[in-house]
This record gives structure tokens, C-alpha cells and sequence, in this order.
């Protein structure tokens, strides 16, 4: 008998060394991922929400983003006014319908939280773009079985101090949640999905009337 015991104890412990099925997600596995999801797009259509919480503002705006390879993108926000944020892979436009003047700077100077977002389609690199990327457990998801990821977005110390990713289990971006060094967030939410999606060159060239004055910069700011 005391021979069955100790083996039984030898078992149960052997059994305790085992990897339980319900290990901790890898951030590196869930960011290769996501890569492999957006990097074989080559358009994208979703609804999104954007929430910006900081020095006793507290605004949300909702609309539609586009985006297309290469560095493409259209954010045209519908609620609570009408605007426009193109890139048309050279330059970003800024444009409130109504307004006499429309903003316009390159790119490749452009500082805006919405911009790293033309690379998702065909240059994904989560792992690049974000510097200690880890699994997140203390925030709940915004539905059952996605997965949060936390990390630095590379180069930006001296605007942001954390990002935070929830992704789908089909390795979609539902959420980004950026915190900047003043405290402020900026949330964007991402539903209503549709890839590879026809949508024509046109959409990501502004189009102004002969009265609108076009002004340009090297820092192109929020319309």
C-alpha cells in the first residue's frame, strides 16, 4: 500500500509538470499572426470609433476607414460633424466639408496617431512596431476569447507611452488604445470588417471646391 501511495504522489506530480492546456497565450506567436492576417490584404473596409479621454475632454467620433496598398488610407468621419483624413501614399489632406481651407503635409513628416496605420496592408510587423510586446490580463476585452497585447510604439517615446492591441481570434486588430505622455487616451474600435474590398484609387484623392485654399506644412494637425 505504501508503495501505491508513493507512486500515486510520483504520478500526480509528473502530471503537475505538464504545460497546462490553457497556458498563457504567446505575444510573439499572437503578433505573427496578426501579421500573416493584414500582410496577404490588399484593401480593407471598417467602421470605427474613435474616443479621445484627456484634460477634461472626453469626444467620440464614429465613421468609415479605408485602407489600400501601398500606404493608403481614408478616415471619413461622420458623427458628430463631417471631415476627412486622406493619405494618398505621398501626402496627407485634413479637410472639414464647409471650411475655406484644407491642410496638406508629406507623410513622411506627418505626426498623427492615425498615420502607422497605412502600413498595416502587406508590411505588418507588430513585433517592429511595438517594443516590448507582451500578453495583457488586467484589462477586460471587449468580447469573450480576444487577446490583448501591450506594448511602446517604436519611436514614439515623446508622445506615447503605451499602446494597447485587442485582437480577435481570427488575428483582427478589434481595438487600439494609445495613451500619451500628457494621460490623454485615444481609443479607436474597429467592427463591421470586410478584406480585400473594391475600392477605387479615387477615394483616397481629395477632391475640393475652386474656393477651398489649400495650406501647406511640415506638421499636419487634427481637423
Amino acid at each position: 500500500m505504501k508503495k501505491l501511495l508513493i507512486l500515486a504522489l510520483a504520478f500526480s506530480l509528473s502530471l503537475s509538470a505538464i504545460p497546462s492546456p490553457t497556458t498563457s497565450p504567446d505575444a510573439k506567436a499572437i503578433a505573427e499572426s496578426v501579421d500573416r492576417r493584414y500582410n496577404d490584404l490588399r484593401s480593407l473596409r471598417a467602421e470605427f470609433t474613435e474616443i479621445y479621454r484627456g484634460a477634461g475632454v472626453d469626444r467620440t467620433e464614429s465613421g468609415t476607414l479605408w485602407l489600400k496598398r501601398p500606404g493608403k488610407m481614408r478616415w471619413e468621419y461622420r458623427t458628430p460633424r463631417a471631415k476627412l483624413f486622406l493619405a494618398d501614399g505621398k501626402d496627407a489632406w485634413f479637410y472639414v466639408p464647409g471650411e475655406r481651407q484644407a491642410r496638406k503635409a508629406p507623410l513622411k513628416k506627418l505626426d498623427d496617431l492615425r498615420s502607422p496605420l497605412r502600413y498595416l496592408l502587406g508590411k505588418t510587423k507588430l513585433g517592429k512596431e511595438f517594443d516590448d510586446l507582451a500578453v495583457v490580463t488586467d484589462v477586460a476585452p471587449l468580447a469573450r476569447g480576444n487577446v490583448l497585447l501591450r506594448g511602446a510604439p517604436h519611436g514614439m517615446a515623446d508622445r506615447v507611452t503605451s499602446a494597447l492591441l485587442e485582437i480577435t481570434p481570427e488575428s483582427r486588430i478589434a481595438r487600439l488604445v494609445i495613451e500619451g505622455v500628457d494621460g490623454a487616451t485615444t481609443e479607436f474600435r474597429f467592427t463591421d470588417t470586410a478584406e480585400n474590398v473594391a475600392v477605387s484609387d479615387a477615394q483616397f484623392r481629395l477632391s475640393l471646391p475652386p474656393d477651398v485654399e489649400v495650406v501647406e506644412s511640415t506638421e499636419a494637425t487634427e481637423p
